[in-house]
């Protein structure tokens, strides 16, 4: 029998992404780095691979609708979702798992409209295209950036999202307001801009766009590319705005991390990202 006056067990962040049992994206690099910041979070799979799908093999897919609507039905079972402060979204398997997903944050979200929703519209990238169920573009515009308070597409995916060509800082600025409607407040653009800020291209940009503001940051490029950089950018982010810190600042702290674990992975030769000193 289970002790009713027991407490639920604290959980700041339920992060709803993708889950790989060797390397760093989706939920296998923001579970460590919310806890390392001291948070407390559940993971929500939305697909189970063995590895992400640019290794010659990969085994998996996505976790089952009935499966994925346990797993949220369940956290309100167990009251995790009537106390969390955040919802991180990323990675989905498909646009059926869009609709279940939707359906429960709206519930949510009527229960509790303070609540943090952040949703990083995973869809490709410049290197890779579209690398997710090409409707998942739709999905994400009609069914999941609606419950969003904040976004964090990277410039393909802003490009994929608003159907405007980006090559300037003005440019996705501009595309970036249009999705500032309803409920969302801030779109926050990694890898912006792709032609150089100066003629060394040495440098990277992230844009901040709000509803009365924008701000462009610019961090060093590092010589290295492993996978799972935006789900790493999109988690510490979260944590960092649940600190209390103002948006412009936790983007520079979330960066920052991310181009520290650039280098410790780019110093020792790792394909993954390294999210500690070994």
């Amino acid at each position: 029998m289970i002790n009713e006056s027991l407490k639920t067990l604290p959980v700041d962040v339920i992060s709803v992404q993708s889950q790989v049992v060797y390397g760093c994206v989706g939920n296998s690099v923001a579970i460590p780095t919310l806890q390392r910041m001291g948070f407390s979070a559940a993971a929500v799979p939305t697909v189970m691979f063995s590895n992400t799908p640019h290794y010659p093999s990969l085994y998996g897919g996505a976790v089952p609708d009935e499966w994925f609507r346990g797993y949220l039905r369940g956290l309100d079972d167990r009251g995790v979702a009537g106390q969390t402060r955040a919802v991180l979204v990323g990675y989905m398997g498909g646009p059926s798992q869009a609709e279940i997903l939707a359906e429960w944050l709206t519930q949510l979200v009527a229960r509790r409209p303070e609540i943090m929703v952040i949703i990083d519209p995973v869809i490709g990238d410049y290197d890779t295209g579209i690398y997710v169920d090409p409707r998942m573009t739709r999905a994400y515009l009609d069914t999941l950036l609606p419950h969003a308070q904040g976004m964090t597409p990277n410039c393909f995916e802003l490009e994929t999202l608003t159907g405007r060509r980006i090559t300037t800082i003005d440019q996705a600025i501009a595309a970036a307001r249009t999705l500032l409607t309803g409920r969302t407040r801030w779109v926050v653009v990694t890898s912006a801009a792709p032609a150089p800020l100066d003629d060394s291209e040495q440098a990277m940009r992230v844009i901040m766009v709000t509803r009365d503001q924008e701000q462009v940051f610019a961090h060093p490029r590092i010589n290295a590319t492993p996978k799972g950089t935006g789900d790493l950018f999109s988690a510490a982010l979260t944590g960092y705005m649940l600190k209390n810190i103002p948006l412009p600042q936790a983007i520079e702290h979330a960066y920052r991390d991310v181009m520290a674990t650039l280098e410790r992975t780019r110093r020792y030769g790792c394909g993954e990202l390294l999210l500690h000193d070994r």
